[in-house]
């Protein structure tokens, strides 16, 4: 049997370039399962029928290697269970190389892909390190140059002083001080120490 397997991140986003991709490659429409969930993970309803489904050389066509998901490490354990325990065979229609059922001198598809896996899986670690770590560089220049990170502190309002006196007489609590300047407790109690409120 030969199956398709389609997915987008949000119930907006369009399957039809999947679609297409995948009836042109001879798939029927009622053999394609569609998720519109995130690719975080494999817990997804029609993933999971599809995978209950698949029998020894059934055939799994997905346009491109993210739609099956989007971790590597993940990518490749459901990759195992596929072609190892289920024994069925996984075509990438956009990624040649990863379509376990060519052999090529002597290699098997299997092989094949399974390498070219463990590359790409290597590389977005790699490309994951790099990004944080330009990040962590990039807060650091920004910090010497004296950007500010975080949310801008808010500006004392022009009625704390009257109402911190009331605070400070016992006629409002925190709360009450801070309801009425339209802020939070916390904010409050700091202003009141800014301040010099006791």
């Amino acid at each position: 049997m030969r199956y398709g397997y389609v997915r987008v991140s949000t119930k907006d986003q369009n399957i039809a370039r999947q679609m297409s991709a995948l009836t042109d490659s001879g798939i029927e429409k009622k053999y394609i399962y569609i998720d519109k969930e995130s690719g975080k993970d494999f817990n997804r309803k029609n993933y999971r029928r599809l995978l209950k489904k698949l029998k020894a050389e059934d055939e799994v066509y997905v346009k491109s290697i993210d739609r099956l998901g989007r971790d590597y490490d993940e990518i490749i354990k459901q990759w195992q269970v596929i072609t190892k325990e289920k024994e069925a065979h996984i075509i990438v229609l956009d990624f040649p190389l990863l379509d376990t059922r060519k052999q090529e001198q002597g290699l098997t598809g299997k092989f094949i892909a399974d390498l070219v896996l463990q590359i790409l899986s290597y590389v977005a670690q790699v490309e994951r390190e790099n990004i944080h770590q330009r990040q962590l560089e990039g807060i650091r220049e920004a910090k010497k140059r004296g950007v500010a990170f975080g949310r801008p502190r808010k500006e004392v309002s022009k009625e704390f002083d009257s109402v911190a006196k009331e605070w400070q007489r016992g006629k409002l609590s925190l709360r009450e001080g801070a309801r009425l300047l339209n802020t939070n407790h916390m904010t409050f109690e700091r202003w009141l120490k800014q301040n010099g409120y006791k």
